[in-house]
This record gives C-alpha cells, structure tokens and sequence, in this order.
C-alpha cells in the first residue's frame, strides 16, 4: 500500500511540474507585445458606420509597471497634446488650456471604440489574475479576472497563440459577463529586438454598432526613461523625447 501511495504522489508531482500556467503564459504574452519599458509610436484610427474615418498618431512612452505617457503628432487640431498615467491616474494636458485635466480609464481621448485604458495599456498581468486556462490544439485561452474594482473591464477573455505566445483575440466584459468589445490583433511583424508580435489591433463592440477603432504599431523598441518624463509638469514636453 504504502509503494503504491508512492507511486500515485510521484505522478502527481510530474503531472504539475509539467502543468501549463497560465500566470506564466500571461507574463509571457506581456513581455512578447512589448519590453517592460520602451517607446512607439500608433496610428489610431476611427471609423464610422458611413465609412468617415478619423486618424491620429501618437508618441508613448512607457516605464515600469504603471507609468505610460504619450503626445499626439496629428492631426494638427491634437498636436501637442499629451496624456499620462500613473497606475489607476490618467490625465490630459492640453497645450491652449495650460493644466492638465484628470480623465477616467472609461473616457476616450479619441472618441470612438478605444477607451483610455486600452490607449494606455499597462500589462495584462498587472491589471489581471488568470482565473481559467483552457488548452486548445494551437491556442490558450486564458479566464482573467480584475486584481481591483478599477480596472477598465472585469473580465477578459484571451486566446493566445501557442507558438509564439501573444494574443489572438480578447473579449472585454463586465462583471455580468456582458461583452463591451472585442480587440482583434493581427499582422505579425518582426519589431526588432527579438520583438515578434501583432503590429495591428481592431475593436468593435455591440455598445457602438457599426464603429470601428484601429491601432497600428511602429517603431517598438526597448528604451529607458528618467521617471521625471512621467510627472505633470513634464507633460508639455513628452515630444522633446523623440530621437
């Protein structure tokens, strides 16, 4: 009995020494989408139900776990705004009005399907607990659950591709497990720097039917910064970074 005990704890300790998990697999699509701290630059664009698109691109920069701040550099009309967050803080510097404005992670400086939260992502496994993990013949799926009540979506729901560990698919819901929207990434790029990932991330939601948002991704590359660059006074300069 006692050999036969052995036995069925040894299979045991194998089976979870080789378990997927899925905190590691979230970890791992974090730093495949981008280094911990870095620069890039975004095209967004919006599009209507009548074809009308809107564009913007846009300057980030990012240190750390919770500090991301970003100009615009077009169109004209949003040049030398810039935002900046600092964990669950975001705000929005406008060169004319001269103070920056708290905004909230809901609200879009944009306009259209992208919210703040998505236009300034931290990592997914700073906001999130992997809650479920489904294995499937070429993708995870990952059940993520919200760390605190302010996060931009409770849930998601992320397939991730197997081979190269980034994500397919996510689907954006409400505590309910009501969808807000779906972000689509697509377009795999060699970035650079061992950076292989999406270079383009489409979003619809059944709340703004008909709309589209669209984020394209240049010029990723690891860099660091002083954390003076992600203070309020700095804000009027975030351009100044560019190389």
């Amino acid at each position: 009995m006692g050999k036969l005990l052995w036995i069925l704890m040894s299979l045991a300790w194998a089976a979870g020494a080789y378990a997927v998990d899925g905190a590691e697999i979230l970890q791992k699509v974090d730093r495949n989408l981008a280094p911990a701290s870095y620069e890039l630059y975004r095209k967004l664009i919006n599009i209507e139900p009548n074809g009308a698109k809107k564009e913007y691109v846009l300057y980030t920069v990012k240190k750390g776990k919770e500090m991301v701040a970003g100009v615009f550099l077009s169109p004209a009309s949003e040049k030398g705004r810039s935002t900046l967050r600092l964990g669950e803080n975001m705000w929005l510097y406008i060169p004319n009005v001269g103070k920056p404005v708290r905004i909230t992670s809901l609200q879009s400086v944009i306009g259209g399907v992208f919210n703040n939260a998505d236009i300034m992502q931290l990592d997914y496994s700073d906001e999130y607990d992997v809650v479920g993990l489904e294995e499937l013949d070429k993708e995870y799926v990952l059940d993520l659950k919200a760390k605190t009540r302010t996060v931009a979506y409770d849930r998601l729901k992320m397939w991730v591709d197997r081979e190269r560990v980034v994500p397919t698919r996510i689907e954006c819901k409400t505590e309910a497990d009501m969808l807000i929207k779906t972000l689509y990434f697509k377009d795999i790029q060699d970035f650079g720097g061992g950076f292989v990932r999406p270079a383009v991330i489409e979003t619809d939601s059944p709340l703004y039917k008909g709309y589209k948002s669209v984020m394209i991704f240049a010029k990723l590359k690891l860099r660091e910064f002083p954390d003076e660059v992600f203070t309020l006074t700095y804000m009027p300069h975030i351009e100044s970074l560019r190389q």
